[in-house]
């Protein structure tokens, strides 16, 4: 039996490169935007590690304001709306739409799995016109622990009626790819420009450069 196939979001379907304009001329640097989403990425593990949850869009809006203290900038509430908006809006990376087609296609099984929370989730990946490709689409928000602790992969295997030995996580950050093999999960790594695979913890037995690299690799197994 094929497994069943769960996607990240953020930067693995949707291009965060959308939001570097709105970044650049509020914080006066082209990499304002990797220097916030750091950010988020810290203060959610931190929750991990000491428990404390948070939501994501929460932890956005802080990190945010933090980014901001960094580079010695303020910004109004207006700015910060229209990056929560842009959130919500972000296309989809030019490779997706074909690839997902692809693998529905072949009558495999989608999913999304996200930090984000469930309401931004659904209106992410609608509003990336690729919501329609997944039978679910979860949020560690529902678990109260964010991805890379195991609890959202396992809400996730629960939720579609297997095992989590039968899913596949697919992902462009090494911290999430980690987090589903120690979870049980496989998982296929997508190579994108930047990203790493992490040497201290296993090796996927995808990888790609690209979304139709990955679902190359994922036909070849799952549907063989």
């Amino acid at each position: 039996m094929p497994r069943v196939i769960v996607f990240d979001v953020n930067e693995t379907l949707l291009d965060m490169r959308a939001l570097d304009p709105l970044f650049t001329r509020m914080f006066g640097a082209v990499n304002a935007r990797q220097a916030w989403f750091n950010q988020v990425l810290q203060s959610a593990f931190v929750t991990i590690i000491t428990g404390a949850y948070v939501n994501f869009t929460k932890i956005w809006t802080t990190a945010l304001e933090m980014t901001a203290a960094r580079y010695g900038t303020s910004l109004s509430a207006d700015d910060g709306a229209a990056i929560l908006d842009g959130m919500r809006n972000l296309p989809p990376h030019a490779d997706v739409p074909a690839a997902l087609e692809r693998l529905k296609s072949a009558g495999l099984r989608l999913a999304a799995l996200t930090n984000s929370t469930e309401e931004v989730a659904i209106t992410q990946l609608t509003n990336a016109g690729i919501a329609h490709f997944f039978e679910n689409i979860f949020s560690a928000d529902i678990v109260r622990r964010l991805k890379p602790a195991p609890e959202p992969y396992e809400y996730a295997a629960n939720r579609l009626y297997v095992p989590t030995r039968r899913i596949r996580m697919v992902a462009t950050h090494a911290w999430d790819i980690a987090g589903a093999l120690h979870a049980g999960c496989a998982a296929a790594f997508v190579a994108r420009p930047g990203m790493v695979l992490d040497p201290l913890f296993p090796r996927p037995d995808i990888i790609g450069t690209d979304m139709a690299e990955v679902a190359d690799q994922i036909l070849a197994i799952e549907c063989s």
